[in-house]
């Protein structure tokens, strides 16, 4: 007789309470609750840490140190109770309290706030929250610009090998092109450099210069593009993942041949135009937005139709072959810019930074997250990253770890976390909802 396992009644009891006061919390309560753990670890974080023995501030939540010191397990889960748990909850039970009582009174202003106020809104408090949480060092802050860097990369290849079905291996191609360029144009400009001479412009205007340059970055990698998508739309079958794979390859070699940018040494000099967490944040909101909106529009649709069953889309009078252009150009052009990005972040640019690996890590992203889906992007490199920094104590055996998660994912999961579907956001459902009881409440003539 098979017997399920069951959690005692008191935990059963206290488990209940618990989802009972925390059931339909807004957003914006987490968003406090968040920014009040953030708060409290500025505040003792860094005496707690020295207390519990775990040495200096962890940088990820001290989970890293479990691969260092495993004795040290209990230390770390009081210490992410104490800073993050407990605040966090505490915080948002407070808040939810509050706007309820405010709500009574008709005094909650962020209900009357439209829904692009209140996604602003929200933006804004998630920034604050990252801004604080990356203050408390320079390596937090690293990785959180990487971080926009990847979601921008991981979202534009999910255009092609997601919603147009391809497979596409180009990304690290793409990006070394748009890192190039926007190097290339912004040490010309604006760097005394030994190679392009004194600068054209004041390096003052350089901040207000750099969307232009990373703007026409992407465009040149999408023109580059064009190499790859003519040729291969001609055809059908595995040939787009071929010649991709072949424009890498050739990229990367021709960087390493031409002498004035570095060769294989590398490019140097670039600006430092984006040391601050805003600028990668609102290139990296920026991406998501468009690319979001591209894929519900129409031609979105029409994308995910081609996928489906090709022959049937042409036969409705779609254009497979303009589609598929787009949807190409348009992963080649965010990927240029984000490579730009990742240029004048790491401040140092070389073509070994750019071959198959990163190409590899990418894709480990994207399937991790799921296919089809923006969140699902998000999600997946947001876990992937916060898995390579944790894994980091274990070298050359976090690249055995990690691709074993993978496959584990892959084998439960075959189409990621979230493939084929999307989180959805809860101001956005309770605006949809309001939307909805606005229609059935009208009259039927309207």
């Amino acid at each position: 007789m098979q017997r399920s396992f069951e959690l005692p009644s008191g935990l059963r009891r206290w488990y209940a309470r618990l989802r009972a006061a925390y059931q339909d919390v807004p957003i914006s309560a987490w968003l406090v609750g968040m920014l009040a753990a953030v708060l409290v670890e500025a505040l003792i974080g860094r005496d707690l840490a020295y207390i519990l023995g775990l040495g200096n501030l962890p940088s990820f939540f001290g989970l890293s140190l479990i691969f260092k010191k495993w004795q040290l397990i209990p230390n770390i889960l009081v210490f992410i109770a104490v800073v993050y748990v407990i605040p966090a909850l505490g915080a948002t039970y407070l808040v939810r309290k509050l706007m309820a009582r405010l709500s009574g009174r008709g005094l909650t202003w962020l209900d009357r706030l439209p829904s692009w106020g209140y996604i602003l809104f929200n933006l804004a408090f998630v920034y604050v929250i990252l801004h604080f949480w990356a203050s408390a060092s320079d390596y937090r802050l690293l990785v959180l610009r990487l971080l926009g860097v990847n979601i921008i990369l991981t979202l534009s290849l999910n255009l092609v090998n997601g919603w147009m079905g391809e497979f596409s291996v180009s990304v690290a191609g793409f990006m070394a092109v748009g890192a190039y360029v926007a190097s290339v144009l912004m040490v010309w400009g604006f760097v005394d450099d030994n190679v392009f001479g004194p600068a054209v412009f004041p390096a003052s205007w350089a901040p207000f210069a750099f969307p232009i340059a990373l703007i026409i970055a992407g465009a040149v990698t999408a023109v580059t593009a064009l190499a790859v998508a003519i040729p291969s739309f001609r055809t059908r079958g595995d040939y787009l993942a071929i010649i991709t794979l072949a424009y890498m390859f050739i990229v990367k070699s021709s960087f390493e041949n031409i002498d004035f940018l570095g060769g294989a040494r590398g490019f140097m000099g670039q600006p430092k135009v984006a040391e601050s967490l805003l600028v990668v944040f609102v290139w990296t909101v920026l991406a998501v937005w468009i690319m979001y909106n591209y894929v519900t529009s129409t031609l979105g649709k029409a994308t995910s139709a081609v996928r489906d069953n090709e022959p049937a889309a042409e036969m409705m009078t779609v254009n497979t072959r303009k589609v598929k252009m787009v949807a190409f150009l348009t992963h080649a052009f965010w990927s240029g810019v984000a490579g730009g990005l990742y240029a004048h972040i790491v401040g140092y640019i070389n073509p070994s930074s750019f071959g198959l690996v990163k190409s590899a890590e990418i894709l480990g992203m994207l399937y991790l997250g799921g296919l089809n889906s923006v969140t699902g992007s998000i999600l997946g490199t947001v876990l992937f990253t916060m898995l390579s920094e944790i894994l980091r104590p274990l070298k050359l055996i976090k690249w055995m770890v990690i691709p074993v998660i993978l496959i584990i994912v892959m084998i439960k999961r075959p189409r990621g976390l979230l493939g084929f579907q999307e989180i959805r956001l809860p101001f956005l459902e309770r605006r949809a909802a309001k939307a909805d009881e606005e229609v059935s409440h009208a009259p039927a003539g309207d």
